[in-house]
């Protein structure tokens, strides 16, 4: 069985946890995030509040190029860009939770909201 260590040990490191964030809609979310999840979770807030435009082909234009987290939140209103997002994940192997939303890969969660 594994041990799950103690808070207070150097072995419970905090997660580190990339927010992707699209305008204003994700506020409460990540403020929730901030106030419940601050003794375990490390949250770098990444936003892109460029105007988009309707279709985007490459994403990578608006998400940075490394990505070093250990899960990475989709609130993204886009669909290209959560699209890009996930691929850029699964290359790296980083688990990315969008929830709400229709799952276009299979490497990502998308509990119902």
């Amino acid at each position: 069985m594994t041990r799950i260590p103690d808070r207070d040990t150097p072995a419970a490191r905090r997660q580190c946890v990339w927010a992707f964030i699209q305008g204003a809609r994700a506020a409460a979310k990540v403020t929730g995030i901030q106030s419940f999840g601050d003794d375990i979770i490390e949250l770098t807030s990444v936003h892109i509040d460029a105007d988009l435009p309707t279709i985007i082909d490459d994403g990578s234009v608006y998400l940075p190029d490394q990505i070093r987290a250990d899960l990475v939140l989709d609130l993204l209103v886009h669909p290209d860009l959560s699209y890009d997002l996930a691929a850029l994940c699964a290359a790296r192997k980083i688990p990315i939770v969008a929830s709400g939303k229709k799952a276009a890969l299979p490497s990502i969660l998308a509990p119902p909201t």
